[in-house]
């Protein structure tokens, strides 16, 4: 994100179309599905080209959506892959105890101790819960913690830091397996 651009949020993706009439498959990433919508324009990642949305039905992994300007299959496929976003400040604030992912990324890690360990580069979630990829200030590869209160006790937005109470293991390097002789 260059100078002063206003934050923006992922809130969705055109899986494809649907239909002969421009309608798209959404693949949604908020929490209701049809919520893609209803935080106003979304924009493509460049943010130069805004759309309004109008969710017309629920589909397999989001919604049918159409697009205001998009009027057939050819102009509604030429969109597939677009990534959707919206700009932050128009989400509500999350609840208490909950994060945008958006809002954890670039925070600082530090160590019960004081010390600086690193920066969340990403949050993923693979199906078990979210987990936090930071990449260690001494460089090297990213670790990935738990996103759990145990892993992670305080999370301070406003202080764009968070304290990690890692497990025993976690930060140790990986052991190498022994060369065959």
């Amino acid at each position: 994100m260059a100078g002063n651009a206003e934050p923006r949020i992922l809130v969705g993706a055109i899986a494809g179309a649907h239909g002969v009439r421009g309608q798209v498959r959404i693949k949604s990433f908020t929490a209701e599905p049809a919520d893609v919508a209803a935080y106003g324009p979304v924009s493509d990642e460049s943010g130069a080209r805004r759309f309004t949305l109008a969710v017309i039905g629920p589909a397999k992994g989001g919604v049918i959506a159409r697009i205001d300007g998009i009027g057939d299959r050819n102009a509604a496929e030429a969109l597939k892959g677009m990534r959707l976003y919206v700009p932050r400040a128009a989400l509500p604030e999350p609840e208490e105890e909950a994060f945008y992912h958006a809002d954890l990324i670039g925070l600082a890690v530090d160590l019960a101790d004081g010390s600086r360990f690193g920066r969340v580069v990403a949050v993923q979630n693979y199906g078990a819960g979210d987990v936090l990829e930071i990449q260690p200030a001494s460089g090297g590869t990213t670790i990935v913690a738990p996103f759990t209160r145990a892993v992670v006790p305080l999370v301070d937005i406003a202080g764009r830091r968070i304290l990690l109470d890692p497990p025993s293991g976690l930060l140790e390097p990986a052991g190498r397996p022994e060369e065959a002789e």
